[in-house]
């Protein structure tokens, strides 16, 4: 009896564990429906293993059954390369040149490998910058190239970051650029371009599309090159689009069940928080904003935005962060934390505010402010956290750390 009782307890443990298989998770918003994380960790508390990582990046890890995948760029010997760990152990599995070239310039705080792969759970995909090609390319589990494509040119002062989503069959990475901007669909299993958007306005962004049935029609929505627009993922065919509010963003957008709005955060020159209804068709600039802030304060132009519950949080620039009632657009309360670059995420209804030095806040949305706990780990991270069977994935700008207690 005992031991049929384990069985199903360890049967329905492994049932509501999840993968971390892509840029902000499972859904792509940040957030677990796991429930039993550490709020506690040091240096040498809750600490599994950390394992140095060869050359320097800011893509997130992702996590797929054993193994933990990410990227990184050697900058003595001009290689961007894909890596592969045990989520056992930290042990590095394998490591494989993507690819070999002169390193383009970049903002100060961006990296030459910034763009967080995806796994779909038979292939990995990563992309980089050759010169002035991107690459896109697929490698099975152990580390065998598939294939890699070069789908076209981008151009940006402030480096590369484009990172790979899902939607069935596809591969999706957004091209906006200072030159003639563009997504592209490739097919997960060669390579070959489904469908190619061609985007307006001619201007730099780094937004990571959200994809979401949304009013009753699958709708994939990304703010960038002066706009907010949402495609049909099947297609790439315009559902609806905002203009501006202004030039270039970053933040991925987020997704709210309860109120149906999508939130748009972020912004450069000009910085705006925007909930829009997903149900128009062509131009709604005029008809569908339900709420707008035009002001940098509580605007997170870098990291990207949560929804929780009856709240939408973010971080702002300057270090401050922001809870607002997700359906008013109304400043519930706002703290100074620190600068930061990583994405908030969220599990059993609390949230981890890591910030650039490596201390993570944990905070209760509530009516009030309320901090849970504070840890620090004293190393630099821009990387977002990642959460998977009860540990936590931090990378900083020297390891990557596995949080929590050993699991078999």
């Amino acid at each position: 009896m005992l031991l049929r009782s384990l069985i199903l307890l360890a049967t329905l443990t492994a049932a509501h564990a999840e993968d971390w298989p892509q840029w902000r998770g499972p859904r792509a918003d940040g957030r677990s429906t796991e429930t039993a994380f550490p709020t506690h960790w040091s240096k040498t508390e809750n600490v599994v293993w950390r394992t140095p990582l060869p050359g320097s990046g800011h893509a997130s890890p992702i996590i797929f059954g054993g193994k933990i995948f990410t990227v990184t760029a050697d900058d003595t010997t001009q290689d961007r390369m894909l890596l592969c760990l045990d989520r056992t152990n930290g042990k590095l599995l394998w490591q494989q040149t993507v690819v070999k070239a002169p390193l383009e310039p970049t903002h100060r705080e961006n990296s030459h490998a910034s763009s967080t792969p995806a796994c779909d759970g038979e292939r990995v995909f990563c992309t980089f910058l050759d010169g002035k090609e991107v690459v896109v390319a697929a490698y099975d589990l152990a580390g065998k190239q598939l294939w890699l494509k070069r789908p076209g040119v981008f151009s940006s002062v402030h480096g590369f970051s484009s990172t790979p989503v899902f939607f069935k069959d596809k591969v999706i990475v957004n091209c906006d650029h200072d030159g003639d901007g563009y997504i592209t669909a490739l097919a997960r299993n060669d390579g070959r371009e489904l469908w190619r958007i061609d985007r307006p306005n001619k201007t730099r962004s780094y937004c990571t599309p959200l994809i979401r049935s949304a009013a009753g029609r699958m709708q994939m929505v990304l703010s960038g090159s002066k706009c907010i627009a949402s495609y049909d993922p099947d297609t790439g065919a315009l559902l609806w689009i905002v203009d501006g509010p202004t030039d270039q963003f970053v933040a991925s957008p987020v997704y709210s069940e309860t109120t149906g709005l999508f939130y748009i955060t972020g912004g450069f020159p000009d910085h705006h928080i925007m909930a829009i209804k997903p149900d128009g068709t062509g131009n709604v600039t005029a008809t569908h904003v339900v709420w707008h802030h035009r002001t940098g304060a509580g605007v997170s132009y870098v990291p990207s935005p949560i929804i929780e519950g009856e709240w939408f949080l973010l971080t702002d620039d300057r270090g401050y962060a922001y809870a607002f009632d997700s359906t008013t657009g109304e400043i519930v309360w706002n703290e100074r934390f620190a600068r930061t670059h990583a994405s908030i995420v969220s599990a059993a209804s609390l949230l981890y505010f890591l910030d650039d030095k490596g201390v993570c806040r944990i905070v209760k949305p509530a009516d009030k402010f309320a901090t849970i706990a504070t840890n620090d780990l004293g190393e630099n991270t821009y990387a977002s956290p990642a959460l998977s069977n009860g540990q936590i994935f931090l990378r900083t700008d020297q390891a990557l750390y596995c949080i929590g207690t050993a699991k078999p």
